[in-house]
């Protein structure tokens, strides 16, 4: 996910004592590839418009102010998708042949539709039945900064996406501004200060330390004016990214929004159906931010959520018949693990390549791993290489969370994460907030306490240079069409209940979903999939109190 935001979090760049992470910007079974490349590796080295884009029609259904009809009546020149690839698997996966790509034009900001514009990255995969098609299901991975685009294209590329879905939609992702292959970018560090700001624990609750740590989240907001530019900081939030969608909605030829938004993703779905709620034809939310919560309660919550799932690692690794790197005792495991990573703050261990593991990329590493049960064999892996003092499988578990590439890359993902965060949610200036916040969240979550204690440091939202565009609330809704949560009962990232306090507050309908993992549904799972494809292609809603099982 999901250190901000309830889907939210970096680890190392704001303060170490409570953290939240934000979805994985792929799609899971995409990770899942990853991480089983990574367990080979492992194993191997321990051996040795129909779409054509005319929306006069629409953009005036919207009811949208005239000063923005030039936005909602532009046609897109669709193309190759290769020039919007940002990393290799983007280049690989956007060389397939049916995908085509385009740029959305969108005013930086709405109260000055005149004034500089921004452009949204596109990318489609047209319905595969054209004469059933019914128009476009857009999508959005999450995070707050996860790349729609090649979450589209992996949707597109997947085994577990619906046929029925990809045969009678066009397909759609798109860049949220600010984000990937959209411009302007959100840019705040290059690389090497990205490798840096991931070395520095910010563990030291001193008030040394705490000044330290402050000192360089006041720098990180300069990277970020000073590269960026306070006109796009303050243009960032949800509330213009759902505009965008509108706009895109329009221009795509659709009269009504068909929308699939995974965990951040559905505040921009709630978000959307409040703004536009005539505009919409179907909502699915996976993975739900509870709308009531605030900042504080929903980080507090998800580092239960994470502590929650280690429990749950603990236990299948416990019950294997190798020996498990934690010990044979599930309740003992958060002890075991304090033993094994609480030395990295004062010593790294070597992590191959002239890196080192640290003690903030050991927690990023295990808690990327902790999305989905299916990674449990690779952090048992990692583990037991900790224990025999190598790091290289949980520092490439944590490149995979920063998404940092073989070359050093890195995507602007994190960035992006802060940058929404600050106008979306609080902006706590109290350090005792703060201070309580983390000592709650050592309590739920112990099995990332570093034992010296929470450090109270500001994060880099209090020195923000402006002002939240919206804040956490109940959606206010009226003439909206049934929609449909998904929420998963061990999800870490989103906990269940924040999904069931979700579709009451839409007057949706929730589908209960057992297991271990951060959202369910366009993976694979009959169960699921099944009733999400009904209710995108048919608008038939899933049976009242429908429960579904994870294998």
């Amino acid at each position: 996910m999901e250190r901000r935001c309830g889907a939210a979090g970096e680890v190392g760049r704001w303060h170490a004592g409570a953290v939240t992470f934000p979805a994985p910007s792929r799609a899971l079974r995409t990770t899942l590839v990853v991480l089983a490349a990574l367990l080979t590796a492992a194993l191997t080295t321990a051996c040795t418009t129909t779409a054509s884009g005319t929306g006069a029609a629409q953009g005036a259904a919207a009811g949208s102010d005239p000063a923005l009809a030039k936005y909602y009546d532009q046609t897109l020149s669709w193309g190759p998708c290769a020039p919007f690839a940002e990393s290799d698997a983007d280049r690989k996966a956007f060389a397939a042949p049916d995908l085509d790509c385009a740029r959305l034009q969108v005013p930086l900001d709405y109260a000055q539709p005149g004034g500089r514009t921004a452009e949204i990255a596109v990318l489609r995969h047209r319905a595969t039945d054209q004469a059933a098609r019914i128009g476009s299901l857009l999508v959005n991975p999450g995070g707050p900064g996860g790349s729609g685009i090649s979450f589209a294209a992996t949707l597109a590329g997947g085994a577990g996406t619906p046929r029925a879905i990809l045969s009678r939609f066009d397909l759609v992702g798109f860049d949220p501004r600010g984000v990937g292959a959209s411009t302007p970018a959100i840019d705040c560090l290059d690389d090497k200060q990205n490798d840096a700001e991931r070395a520095d624990d910010d563990t030291d609750p001193s008030s040394a330390g705490v000044a330290r740590t402050e000192a360089e989240n006041k720098a990180f907001v300069q990277g970020c004016v000073s590269k960026t530019g306070v006109d796009v900081l303050a243009n960032v939030g949800t509330r213009d990214v759902v505009k965008d969608m509108d706009v895109l909605r329009a221009v795509l030829g659709d009269d009504k929004l068909t929308y699939a938004g995974f965990s951040y993703g559905t505040r921009i779905g709630s978000t959307y159906a409040e703004a536009f709620p005539q505009n919409v034809r179907a909502l699915v939310l996976d993975g739900a931010l509870d709308p009531e919560q605030t900042t504080i309660d929903r980080t507090v919550d998800q580092n239960e959520g994470f502590q929650d799932a280690f429990d749950a690692f603990a236990r299948w690794c416990a019950a294997q018949p190798t020996p498990c790197p934690l010990g044979e005792d599930p309740a003992q495991a958060t002890a075991a693990f304090q033993k094994l990573v609480r030395p990295l703050i004062d010593k790294p261990v070597p992590a191959g390549g002239g890196r080192v593991l640290g003690w903030n990329d050991a927690q990023t590493g295990v808690s990327q791993a902790l999305y989905i049960s299916a990674a449990y064999p690779i952090l048992a892996r990692g583990i037991a290489e900790l224990a025999l003092g190598s790091g290289s499988i949980l520092l490439r578990l944590a490149d995979l969370y920063y998404d940092r590439d073989a070359s050093g890359h890195y995507s602007n993902m994190l960035e992006a994460f802060t940058a929404i965060s600050c106008v979306d949610e609080q902006q706590i200036t109290d350090r005792a907030q703060i201070d309580e916040q983390n000592r709650r969240v050592d309590e739920v979550a112990p099995f990332r306490s570093t034992g010296l204690g929470p450090v109270d440091a500001l994060d880099p939202c209090a020195f923000w240079p402006v002002k939240p565009t919206s804040q956490p609330h109940v959606p206010h809704v009226s003439g909206l069409p049934p929609t449909v949560v998904v929420s998963v009962t061990g999800d870490p990232a989103t906990p269940y209940e924040a999904g069931v306090d979700l579709a009451k507050a839409l007057g949706g309908r929730l589908i209960k979903v057992d297991g271990n993992q951060h959202t369910a549904s366009l993976q694979g799972n009959a169960c699921v999939d099944g009733a999400v494809a009904a209710y995108l292609t048919d608008l038939t809603l899933p049976p009242d109190g429908l429960e579904c099982r994870l294998s």
